[in-house]
């Protein structure tokens, strides 16, 4: 991997492959590295910095030419992400990071230096202009992200089934679904210390004794286990809500559309 940083919508950057590839790490666990941090930085408030900082972005593997997604970093992002590469060698390609970004970003302010006053008056112009989208952009993720949270314990299943199909469909496509289902479950069984799978058993269970029919028991699944209980049902949301913000679920406005032109 010779170019470790980039230039993206004007601004200096790396991104998840190229972090997984320089220090020998899985593509998907650098994104759960990054995942992690971007859930602490929800907690701590600073949601905004987030989305300013990491951009969840795709690309095409070269070899199936399908679509995956990808992280774009700005340094501060990457700083706070590789805070954990702690082994010697990886002291060292944190160095080469943090330079390569200076060098880039001398060499972006090099070539954007205006020459003359009205390049000047034109740089100062298309300067207001990126700072004005990119407010605009994070405004409309914002509204999104207030629009998720406004998720509530009735009537929610279609609307988390809608999220949980675009957050698939962010990660490459509709076959994800179940990876996406997958780890909800798995956070919900470690935040609330149950056996969603034991809880189903119950209640199909008790369905046989009150005597409903094989059909309808059959039918019983993790989700109704989850409906039962209202504590359940309330941390299930809030990781649904989590997942969404994180994967910027429905956030890509004409806004953001225009930035990416």
């Amino acid at each position: 991997m010779n170019q470790l940083v980039f230039i993206q919508h004007n601004r200096v950057v790396t991104d998840s492959l190229t972090i997984a590839e320089v220090f020998n790490k899985e593509h998907k666990n650098v994104m759960r590295d990054i995942e992690n941090q971007i859930e602490k930085l929800t907690e701590a408030g600073e949601q905004e910095w987030g989305l300013l900082n990491f951009e969840l972005t795709q690309y095409q593997h070269p070899q199936n030419k399908q679509m995956y997604s990808k992280y774009d970093l700005t340094e501060d992002a990457f700083a706070i992400v590789a805070m954990s590469y702690v082994t010697p060698e990886a002291m060292k390609m944190k160095v080469r990071f943090l330079e390569e970004f200076k060098r880039m970003r001398e060499q972006l302010q090099e070539t954007d230096k205006p020459k003359t006053h009205l390049e000047i008056l034109q740089a100062s112009i298309s300067q207001l202009v990126d700072q004005e989208r990119r407010l605009a952009a994070v405004e409309a993720r914002q509204e999104h992200i207030t629009e998720v949270l406004s998720l509530n314990p009735t009537e929610w299943r279609k609307k988390v089934n809608s999220l949980i199909n675009k957050m698939a469909k962010k990660l490459g496509g509709f076959g994800s679904y179940s990876d996406i289902r997958n780890e909800i479950f798995q956070r919900l069984e470690e935040r609330s210390k149950c056996k969603l799978s034991i809880r189903t058993t119950n209640i199909q269970k008790r369905m046989a004794l009150e005597g409903v029919s094989k059909s309808k028991i059959d039918k019983v699944n993790a989700l109704d286990a989850i409906a039962e209980d209202a504590r359940l049902t309330e941390i299930y949301l809030a990781i649904v809500k989590e997942m969404a913000i994180h994967y910027k679920v429905g956030m890509v406005s004409e806004t953001d559309k225009q930035i990416a032109n």
